[in-house]
């Protein structure tokens, strides 16, 4: 499978997604109602109340702002923001003198982030087209980085995380929400656009995982929480493999 490929999948699947064309739209959900998943990963239900409806799609694996630690007047940067579920919960927790970029490499996405954001009144966000292996972000400007359930449709996940160090400052931290494996995965998962785009055909063993955020420069690399995933129609072959997990590092 050629990088390219996987990520103009990807990049299709997101976009109907992002126009509601896709009924079935979460890559890590345990339930059909997108509110419902939200709550199932970590959201509670004053978070949900507190940002646009219109931001959830039902995406996350987990709820990195409720880890992060985020104070007022840091600038955060979330990957993959998607809806922008997690760049308007940070946006309440930085205030007004803080400010939260969401980088997505889906137009359609990024369209509909920038739409939220103006009918919620949001002065404090933005959001920009670009990928997670080329992040369009100064060097050593970001507090926090904040990614869910995204970082494993990266193909080259150790090009992505040098990216995210380099525009940390030092001193700055990352809590990443994502999914990795525990045990092989049969190939014909591995070789399947479709389980690219669910997260699952790019996730990889959990130990290489951590190894290549520390190979990176990372120190104190830690796993707050995991738990097994499982998905509605979950490949029988993979149940028990795959693990879901929130953590930290700092630069």
């Amino acid at each position: 499978m050629q990088e390219k490929e996987i990520k103009e999948f990807v990049k299709n699947r997101y976009s109907k997604i992002a126009k509601k064309e896709n009924s079935s739209c979460s890559c890590c959900s345990v339930t059909d109602s997108v509110t419902e998943q939200a709550q199932a990963v970590g959201y509670s239900t004053k978070e949900l109340k507190s940002i646009p409806e219109e931001a959830l799609f039902g995406l996350g694996c987990g709820n990195p702002t409720a880890l992060a630690e985020i104070q007022k007047g840091e600038t955060v940067l979330d990957l993959g923001s998607g809806g922008g579920i997690d760049v308007f919960l940070a946006a309440n927790k930085v205030g007004d003198e803080g400010k939260v970029i969401g980088v997505d490499m889906t137009p359609d996405m990024v369209a509909t982030s920038i739409k939220n954001a103006k009918n919620g009144g949001y002065r404090n966000v933005e959001f920009r087209l670009g990928e997670i292996e080329n992040l369009p972000i100064e060097e050593s400007t970001i507090d926090v980085i904040i990614s869910n359930c995204v970082i494993n449709l990266t193909p080259d996940k150790n090009k992505a995380y040098y990216e995210v160090y380099q525009v940390l400052k030092p001193g700055g931290r990352i809590l990443v929400s994502d999914l990795v494996t525990e045990g092989p995965v049969p190939n014909e998962i591995r070789k399947n656009f479709r389980a690219w785009s669910e997260c699952v055909g790019g996730a990889i063993e959990k130990n290489d995982y951590l190894n290549t955020i520390k190979k990176t420069g990372f120190k104190d690399v830690e796993i707050l929480e995991q738990h097994f995933f499982t998905e509605i129609n979950m490949d029988e072959r993979i149940i028990g493999k795959i693990t879901s997990i929130q953590l930290k590092a700092v630069k």
